[in-house]
């Protein structure tokens, strides 16, 4: 017997295997019954930056997505989409929240607020400023998130000392390593708000 004709042992296998397949069909769901569990849909309004905006979109669009793809806010950036890195931290309702891992369904009738709402017209939010001033920042990709949480860092009252801040913006990471920076627009963006 060469080593290409099938051995007895072969031809067993893999008629149980076909076997197996075959019993298991039919208890595999319609292919458009999935298609429609899928793309299951609804109707929602999001408050962003004082904006309502009707959208209908699948019940698992993250809150980030929704922002991004849906309304075009494309401050709040994607970055590891696993809410590790804090790029997509936003304000709900005062607080601060990583976009990534929550629903955008999950949010109606909530007052969001993102990097885009910040500044009043051409008048920037002091922590936008402060983060100007000590070159807080240095690609930019974190900074929306930064500047988000550094918002909230300072309305939560965790300012009073630099182990303070950073322990309170931890959640937020920088890969250019401007982290002094930050710590120093932080805490001058606290006493000017105070």
């Amino acid at each position: 017997m060469s080593e290409e004709d099938p051995t007895r042992r072969t031809v067993i296998k893999v008629g149980a295997a076909v076997a197996a397949v075959a019993t298991a069909a039919p208890a595999l769901p319609d292919v458009a019954e999935a298609k429609a569990a899928v793309t299951d849909t609804a109707r929602i309004s999001l408050k962003v930056n004082g904006v309502t905006h009707r959208q209908e979109l699948e019940a698992r669009v993250t809150l980030l997505d929704a922002l991004r793809e849906r309304i075009g806010l494309t401050g709040t950036k994607k970055g590891c989409d696993r809410g590790e890195c804090g790029a997509c931290t936003v304000l709900v309702d005062g607080r601060r929240i990583k976009s990534c891992l929550t629903l955008a369904v999950m949010q109606q009738g909530r007052e969001i607020t993102t990097v885009e709402g910040l500044a009043r017209g051409d008048a920037l939010h002091p922590v936008q400023a402060a983060f100007i001033r000590n070159d807080g920042f240095q690609c930019g990709f974190c900074t929306p998130g930064q500047l988000m949480s550094a918002v909230a860092c300072v309305h939560e009252g965790h300012t009073g000392s630099d182990d303070e801040i950073r322990e309170w913006m931890s959640g937020n990471l920088c890969r250019c390593g401007c982290y002094p920076n930050i710590v120093a627009s932080v805490r001058q963006a606290a006493k000017e708000m105070s």
